[in-house]
């Protein structure tokens, strides 16, 4: 991950030589005299991960940066990615393992298709997040796609729908009207995925953006049904996303022979347009008959992924916040305990770091009004802000912070087609113990403190 060591507007970087013949860069503040146009323009194109170009030389008059002020090491104590972890009070040069994008050894039982490259000949350069973006603008343009594929894209969908209706053109909305009614149960029977579309491009620079990493802590038996409980839900839920409906973070390689389905609120698939554009992707509805349907496949192999905290969890979804809705929330256990999948709790490290939310407490008329939204139609609206895509100020694209979805080890559940309520409140009580335990056990990895826990309410 690339510090943010600056003074000034335009960040900088200078030759660094690491171990061997490999010649590094590592951040510094601006220069007295900025170089030249040129090397300004490389500088800018190498911002992300470039260990194959070669950083200009500093043009001749200009003096040498500065050592790395107090502001690093500030930014590093910040950092809670995990990615590059370095001693809290300098900033170290990067070693050429962690240039290159070589993962450090992973503990015993520990899989990330990234980290080890898995499918890929030779080391992978791996993006992290700068204060340039990789390419910039180009890299960081795609990820407002899948920003705007939720409230705004519908909304925009159903615009469309009723400009067509309005106008000239009225019969193409007649005509998706009446495909709408024949296929209205294809949310709730397994979807329509479409292996293209998974595949786009775009979900690579998606990905990469942040970026996105998949780790498998424990293997997972294809002849039987998973139900994943995703945690926290943040505001977007990218990294559920990222890890479930794309091709992108190595999720074939960690568990050959799943199919995984992301459940979302059913209102989205009553939106025209938009709702075939996430039926592509593989999203499903979150309706017990849909969950049931994927649950119920008697050769196993189906993987139904929940985000556990749902809408109301996003208005808790600060920079460094620890809270989740679940004690409330027994409606997976007992789908689980009715199909007889087995339950397996994954927490995603960096979901929560994405976005910067307008303060709304308990009590405020803001949180009152954005409860009462989610109470009649299903969603609230958090009211987020990040960056935008040439400053860093403001703006409704995700900050490129990493997200490490950690997948625990699965929790072993008999069907029982009439669970009691002590059965259910039983197994409630173990995913939470099994969920608290998969965080302790990775929290040191990506930079969350000794001192700090998971908030259940």
């Amino acid at each position: 991950m690339s510090h943010t060591c600056t003074t000034a507007a335009l960040r900088m970087r200078r030759p660094q030589e690491g171990p061997g013949s490999a010649t590094l860069t590592r951040p510094w503040d601006c220069p007295t005299a900025p170089p030249d146009f040129p090397s300004l323009l490389l500088l800018l194109y190498q911002g992300g991960c470039s260990p194959h170009l070669t950083p200009p030389r500093w043009p001749a008059g200009t003096r040498a940066p500065r050592a790395a002020p107090a502001a690093c090491e500030r930014n590093e104590r910040k950092d809670v990615s995990g990615v590059i972890r370095q001693s809290q009070d300098s900033c170290a040069p990067r070693t050429i393992r962690q240039r290159v994008g070589l993962a450090e050894p992973a503990p015993d039982g520990e899989q990330t298709a990234r980290g080890a490259g898995l499918g890929a000949t030779g080391p992978q350069c791996r993006a992290w997040p700068s204060p340039w973006p990789s390419r910039a603008p180009y890299s960081a343009a795609p990820t407002q796609g899948p920003v705007l594929s939720g409230a705004a894209l519908a909304q925009c969908c159903w615009g469309v729908f009723i400009i067509l209706l309005l106008g000239n053109y009225w019969f193409i909305p007649v005509l998706y009207a009446l495909w709408l009614y024949l296929d209205w149960e294809t949310p709730q029977t397994g979807g329509r995925r479409s292996k293209w579309v998974r595949n786009w491009t775009i979900w690579k620079y998606f990905t990469d953006y942040f970026p996105i990493h998949l780790i498998k802590t424990s293997d997972l038996d294809p002849s039987h049904n998973y139900l994943f409980g995703y945690h926290p839900h943040g505001i977007l839920a990218a990294g559920a996303f990222g890890n479930f409906c794309t091709e992108y973070t190595g999720f074939k390689e960690l568990f050959p022979g799943f199919t995984p389905y992301l459940h979302i609120l059913p209102v989205w698939f009553g939106c025209p347009f938009f709702r075939d554009y996430v039926l592509s992707t593989g999203l499903v509805s979150a309706s017990k008959k849909s969950l049931s349907h994927v649950l119920n496949n008697d050769r196993g192999g189906n993987i139904a992924v929940i985000v556990i905290g749902g809408a109301e969890e996003s208005l808790d979804a600060y920079p460094g916040s620890l809270t989740l809705n679940i004690l409330k929330r027994r409606g997976f256990i007992k789908m689980a305990l009715k199909n007889g999948a087995h339950l397996v709790p994954i927490f995603s490290f960096g979901e929560n770091e994405l976005f910067k939310q307008v303060a709304n407490p308990e009590g405020s008329w803001l949180r009152t009004l954005q409860e009462r939204l989610r109470k009649a139609v299903g969603f609230t609206l958090p009211l987020f802000h990040a960056r935008g895509i040439f400053q860093y100020s403001f703006g409704l694209m995700p900050y490129r912070k990493s997200i490490h979805t950690v997948v625990g080890k699965p929790i072993t559940v008999k069907q029982n087609l009439n669970p009691t309520l002590e059965e259910i409140e039983q197994l409630h009580q173990t995913y939470l113990r099994e969920l608290s335990k998969l965080f302790e056990e990775h929290k040191d990895k990506y930079g969350i403190p000794d001192h700090e826990s998971l908030i259940f309410k």
